[in-house]
C-alpha cells in the first residue's frame, strides 16, 4: 500500500508544480475529478490506461510515477530482485486488483519502454472492463494461459505465445481458466 500511495503523491506534486488544478487534470486525462482525488489523497491506484493518460496530460513518462530512483546507464535486475509489486485496478472505485506488476527497469532514467513481469491472479469475473491508451504493448506468456480481449476479438495465449498490439484499441488481459498466469509485458508510450 505504501508504493500505491506514492503514485498519488507524485501525481499531486507534478500537478501542483505545473500549477494545474485537479479539475483541469481530470478533464485532460478523461477522469472523474472525484476519482483523481481518490488517487491523490487516498492512494487509490488507477488503471494502467488512466495512469498513462495522467502522465500524458502532465507531460511526463509513465515511469515517473513508478520510479524510486533514476540511474544513468543500463538497469540490471537479477532474478527474484524485481521491484515491489503494484496492482492496477479498473476505473471502478471497487478494487479488482488482479494484475500485479513488477517493474524490470525502475532504476533506468529516461527510458521509453516500460518492461514488467505481470502476475495475473485468477478472477471469476466475466464482465471484463476494456481500456485503451496511447502506445503499443508486447506480451509474452511465461506461465499459464491468458485471454486477451482486443476490440471485438478474443485471443487465447499459452506459455511461450506472444502478442504485439496497439494499445489504443480497447483491450483487457486476464488469466484464462482456473489458474494464475505470469507474463512479460513491454509497454511503449510516446512522450
Amino acid at each position: 500500500m505504501k508504493n500505491q500511495k506514492k503514485i498519488g503523491k507524485k501525481i499531486k506534486a507534478f500537478r501542483e508544480f505545473r500549477n494545474i488544478s485537479r479539475e483541469d487534470l481530470a478533464l485532460k486525462a478523461n477522469l472523474d475529478e472525484s476519482q483523481l482525488g481518490l488517487i491523490e489523497e487516498e492512494g487509490s491506484v488507477p488503471s494502467l490506461g488512466h495512469l498513462i493518460k495522467i502522465s500524458r496530460a502532465l507531460g511526463v513518462r509513465i515511469g515517473t510515477f513508478l520510479d524510486d530512483q533514476d540511474k544513468i546507464g543500463p538497469a540490471v535486475v537479477k532474478s527474484g530482485e524485481e521491484k515491489v509489486s503494484l496492482s492496477f485496478s479498473t476505473k471502478d472505485t471497487t478494487p479488482r486488483e488482479h494484475l500485479n506488476f513488477f517493474s524490470l527497469a525502475q532504476a533506468k532514467a529516461d527510458r521509453h519502454m516500460e518492461p514488467f513481469v505481470v502476475e495475473i491472479e485468477q478472477n471469476n469475473e466475466s464482465d471484463y472492463k476494456l481500456s485503451s491508451h496511447e502506445g503499443e504493448e508486447f506480451i509474452y506468456i511465461l506461465e499459464g494461459s491468458v485471454e486477451i480481449n482486443y476490440g471485438k476479438e478474443v485471443y487465447l495465449l499459452q506459455q511461450g505465445d506472444s502478442i504485439y498490439l496497439d494499445s489504443i484499441v480497447a483491450h483487457n488481459v486476464h488469466a484464462a481458466g482456473n489458474q494464475n498466469a505470469k507474463l512479460l509485458a513491454v509497454i511503449y508510450t510516446p512522450v
